[in-house]
């Protein structure tokens, strides 16, 4: 997540987007300090990708900060962090920072949650960067990026079958060119210059906030102008299924395992990305600009090689990329007054100190929601590509924060591993999440 021209990136995130994004506790005894002379806040966040160098920032702030101590516990990647949150909070060892997504959260977490309406902070985000986490006139959340996901590629192994990828701007035209590419690697004509590449796609449906969250949004963002009115809907209609579909089995057809679907159940997201699109053994992969910073790590060439491709719902909006918040961070208002002021401290120095900032835009490749980055601008390949595409307006909003608590991973994600595995029909598993859908609201 980068920082684009942020004040472009603002602009026009700002008049194309007004999404919002998005569980519920038990009272805190602790989250201060362990020591006299220290005031602890612990943090329990979400974003993997970035854990080691978010460490290494609150560190820093350490050395300004020298009475605060910061912990950070990181759950996220593989595993549920709303699950994990809540599993947190009933230990009796609950956070004074944590992650809530848009307004079901909000929902869920309300007798959690600080009220932070009057941070400094909240003047300088974007207008509608704060819609997910606002309920009743208060600020309960304070974003954590800008993100956008799409069908990333490596343009040079798209180079080295002819196809040229900028030009990809349909579901139609995506389609033909994983035929061919397929062709080319299946006759081994790419085999000398990759010679690790033996699919056009990897599909990680064991990670079911990848099919039921980003994949299944791909579709359901095309139905709701963005979270606050899906979280508001008693229904889904599901318009845009069968385009989802023709997006699900495009990419399990054309993986590894294209032809023993149900082993794309085991994929994960390091099979995916690390052993996968790094190490140049497939082509395209659907993920976000958040990847960067690991490929980067495993091998910068080609890191530096990716792009994004459209997520295109056949029958709906082709030539476009979903673009939301990720999370937001949120204070834990049953914490002692030392650890919830060191926290929101810290937040602020993050987000707004010239150190912090460098932080978010050069070492986590954050996109920031909040003004203030116009010196600070986007070097990486992904980042640019998502600046590109909400420059030209070519974006559909984050909704899935406005779901039904876990209907996306344990209803669509689920559903979805059914059915490669040959145990539901699509129909079935339209049927069943519309259904579920409507079950959760009722309650």
């Amino acid at each position: 997540m980068k920082r684009r021209k942020i004040l472009a990136l603002t602009l026009a995130l700002t008049s194309m987007l007004t999404f919002t994004m998005t569980g519920c506790g038990k009272s805190s005894d602790v989250a201060s300090s362990g020591k006299a002379d220290k005031t602890e806040v612990n943090i329990f966040q979400f974003k993997v990708e970035v854990a080691k160098e978010f460490e290494n920032a609150a560190a820093e702030y350490m050395k300004e900060k020298p009475d605060v101590k910061i912990n950070i516990e990181t759950v996220g990647g593989g595993e549920d962090y709303g699950a994990a949150l809540k599993a947190k909070f009933q230990s009796g060892k609950e956070p004074t920072v944590f992650n809530v997504g848009g307004p079901q959260d909000v929902e869920d977490w309300k007798a959690k949650l600080e009220d932070l309406t009057k941070e400094p902070w909240v003047e300088k985000a974007f207008p509608g960067m704060l819609d997910g986490v606002t309920m009743d006139g208060k600020v309960y959340g304070m974003p954590y990026s800008v993100e956008g996901y799409g069908l990333i590629y490596n343009k040079e192994i798209f180079k080295a079958a002819g196809i040229d990828g900028s030009k990809i701007n349909s579901y139609a035209k995506l389609e033909e060119a994983v035929k061919k590419l397929d062709a080319k690697i299946k006759s081994g004509e790419l085999k000398k210059a990759f010679p690790k590449l033996e699919a056009v796609f990897q599909f990680p449906a064991k990670e079911k906030w990848v099919t039921g969250l980003h994949t299944a949004n791909a579709a359901i963002g095309q139905e709701f102008k963005n979270s606050v009115e899906a979280y508001k809907s008693k229904t889904l209609q599901f318009k845009y299924a069968d385009g989802y579909q023709k997006l699900v089995d495009l990419q399990a057809n054309y993986s590894p395992n294209g032809k023993s679907k149900e082993k794309l159940n085991a994929i994960d997201y390091s099979t995916q990305v690390d052993q996968g699109i790094s190490i140049e053994k497939v082509a395209i992969i659907q993920q976000g600009n958040w990847i960067y910073g690991g490929v980067k790590a495993i091998e910068e060439k080609v890191a530096d090689n990716l792009d994004i491709l459209p997520m295109s719902i056949k029958g709906g909006k082709e030539d476009c990329i979903p673009v939301g918040i990720p999370m937001h961070w949120a204070i834990n208002k049953n914490q002692n007054d030392k650890a919830k002021a060191a926290a929101k401290d810290f937040l602020n120095w993050l987000y707004t100190s010239d150190k912090g900032k460098d932080f978010v835009v050069n070492k986590f490749f954050f996109i920031p929601a909040l003004k203030g980055y116009e010196n600070y601008q986007p070097q990486d390949s992904l980042g640019k590509a998502i600046q590109r595409y909400v420059e030209a307006g070519k974006t559909t909003p984050w909704v899935f924060m406005g779901y039904p608590t876990a209907w996306g991973e344990n209803t669509v994600g689920v559903n979805i591993q059914k059915y490669l595995s040959g145990k539901m029909t699509w129909e079935d598993l339209v049927k069943d999440s519309k259904a579920q859908w409507e079950k959760s609201r009722k309650k």
